[in-house]
């Protein structure tokens, strides 16, 4: 299945995906939260489908964030070698953690907001599992049994704020309209190999990034083990997987960021894409 949410910001909706069209799910769903992920509702929504009439949603609707605001957003930084080394970084021998506010998420095509007194706003495109069960502790042969799916993500970054101001990245990760998730999440049986997924990503039409799964250092199910030892991921928990070389940090001869006006563009395969237009700060 591929599961959206669509309305105006606050009034969301959950949706389905059907031979792509847009259908209206909120008869079956009440939304797609930690209530839905971790009841079975992903199996009873697919057996009410089959019976179900939707009414048919106009595709120009705006997209909300493709889950409701989650517990929490875990981000596994440096997790391509070749954006280790483009930014200078020693290649991690274990998973590098840090959090996302989960204030930061807006839908897939809505403005993003260079924040007040930024300079170095950059992108990065990522790979995001969304938990389907609680997850404590578990094994990495047992890791996939806890995923209810996959979404695109472009984890923003203010890369002063993250790396110039001490302490821990989430300054610079976690600035509103900083974590555009969707356009939808697609479950496990969408998607062949998680692991061989092209993700790519564009500013003004110029291709910047343009990498692949297959590079992971530390690949899905090790991700989910490995995080579940130190935390318990709720269902509807978004883990967010690191990305590819090509960030404006990496850019040479020197490095280039974001300016209101821009257009940023990304996808991965079986996941579609996402657009963000790039504004001021105004003050409201």
């Amino acid at each position: 299945m591929k599961l959206i949410r669509f309305g105006e910001p606050g009034f969301e909706k959950p949706g389905v995906i059907i031979n792509e069209k847009y259908y209206d799910a909120s008869s079956l769903v009440d939304d797609y939260n930690e209530t839905f992920f971790g009841g079975d509702g992903l199996e009873k929504l697919k057996r009410d489908l089959e019976s179900a009439d939707l009414p048919e949603v106009d595709q120009n609707v705006r997209l909300g964030a493709a889950l409701a605001r989650p517990s929490k957003l875990i981000c596994v930084g440096l997790n391509y070698k070749d954006h280790a080394a483009e930014t200078n970084a020693a290649i991690p021998t274990e998973p590098i953690l840090f959090f996302k506010a989960t204030s930061a998420i807006v839908g897939p095509n809505d403005d993003l907001v260079i924040p007040k007194n930024s300079k170095k706003t950059d992108w990065e495109v990522e790979l995001a599992i969304v938990i389907g069960k609680k997850a404590s502790y578990v094994s990495e042969e047992n890791a996939l049994d806890h995923v209810a799916g996959y979404v695109l993500h472009n984890d923003y970054s203010e890369r002063e704020f993250q790396l110039e101001r001490n302490g821990q990245w989430v300054k610079g990760k976690s600035c509103d309209t900083f974590a555009p998730i969707g356009p939808f999440i697609a479950t496990q049986d969408e998607i062949a190999d998680v692991h061989n997924l092209r993700l790519w990503l564009t500013v003004n039409g110029k291709t910047l990034q343009d990498g692949n799964t297959s590079n992971l250092i530390f690949n899905v199910p090790f991700m989910i083990s490995y995080i579940s030892q130190f935390m318990t991921l709720l269902p509807g928990d978004v883990i967010t997987t690191g990305t590819p070389a090509g960030v404006g940090l990496g850019q040479k001869p020197e490095p280039w960021y974001l300016k209101a006006g821009d257009v940023v563009e990304l996808g991965i395969d079986g996941l579609g894409s996402s657009k963000q237009t790039v504004k001021a700060y105004n003050g409201n």
